[in-house]
């Protein structure tokens, strides 16, 4: 297989899939106007839930559904708090991240470094024999599949749709909608909801398909907060979210690549050298718009996108 094939293979099957749900989750949390920074810690939570549930039943599809309702119940704790007691959504996200990631080792700690079941390659008759496009897009497992699906549905949802209409104008403008009849905490609560499912899966993804198993240090530990990062980067917008999700991947793959291909450079900068790329990329999106007179960040302006306008404020209902 030609190395630039493998290296975008690789990057789809290997980090890319588990960060489109994470992050696509969090952009629908965000558009409804709630700032979910649970996420890493849920993500952990749901990797050890989904790891342990599918160990116990041999099966790694109720893994999937246990990993889904544990990212939906922190979602409920966070939205009981932040969204219906009125609290600070930053403060009670942290607290809840912390909280979820000591949970996630102190109760997968007997599991830790034991095999279990994890979820194979499926190839496609005929598709996957395509050159080159075939073991990008149609050699792997099923998550990655319903990721490639769940892009396009998430933005026909958000823009094509009356609850997709719903959604962002509640995150726009929450008093305005209540005054129509629509309620904003309701609403709230049940896309926080769906968006915490999908970190769920995303974190059973991890476990039992990108890096299967359970241990300590975990592979998908930090993930949360790049997904956060992909939200603001791509503007959130569920394209550009999920384009550039398939970025770092392609950035993480592409680092292992160069350590073989450069061993004198310490394998440490390849490791972490996409987190300060995703950094620098935020800061030039940030210059893009006090800046858009000039023609190169005018276009990145153009790629980008402002915050709901109501995010991680509370609607007091009169």
């Amino acid at each position: 297989m030609d190395v630039s094939v493998s290296v975008l293979a690789a990057g789809v099957a290997a980090t890319s899939a588990p960060l489109i749900f994470a992050a696509l989750g969090e952009t629908l949390t965000e558009k409804a106007g709630v700032i979910n920074l649970s996420l890493d810690g849920a993500i952990l939570l749901s990797a050890m839930t989904g790891f342990v549930t599918a160990k116990a039943t041999g099966s790694v599809w109720p893994g999937f559904a246990a990993a889904a309702v544990t990212g939906m119940t922190v979602a409920f704790v966070l939205s009981g708090i932040g969204i219906w007691l009125g609290q600070s959504q930053v403060a009670v996200g942290f607290a809840l991240t912390f909280l979820c990631r000591d949970l996630a080792y102190f109760l997968g700690s007997p599991y830790s470094r034991t095999p279990g079941p994890q979820l194979l390659a499926v190839p496609i008759p005929v598709l996957a024999d395509l050159p080159f496009i075939g073991p990008i897009l149609f050699n792997h497992s099923q998550i990655v599949y319903a990721s490639f699906a769940l892009i396009p549905l998430l933005w026909y949802f958000m823009f094509n749709s009356r609850q997709g209409l719903i959604l962002r104008s509640v995150g726009e403008n929450p008093e305005g909608c209540w005054a129509r009849g629509i309620p904003p905490k309701r609403t709230q609560t049940i896309y926080t909801a769906l968006g915490g499912a999908l970190i769920g899966l995303a974190g059973a993804a991890y476990s039992l398909a990108v890096k299967p198993g359970w241990g300590r240090p975990q592979g998908c530990e930090g993930i949360g907060w790049i997904a956060l990062a992909l939200v603001i980067f791509g503007g959130w917008h569920p394209l550009r979210v999920a384009l550039g999700a398939y970025i770092f991947g392609m950035l993480q793959i592409a680092g292992i690549l160069f350590q073989e291909i450069f061993p004198a450079i310490p394998s440490q900068i390849f490791q972490v050298a996409p987190f300060p790329l995703m950094i620098f990329a935020l800061v030039i999106i940030h210059l893009s718009r006090n800046k858009k007179d000039t023609t190169g960040f005018r276009i990145i302006a153009l790629l980008s996108g402002t915050p709901p306008m109501a995010l991680g404020k509370t609607h007091e209902q009169e």
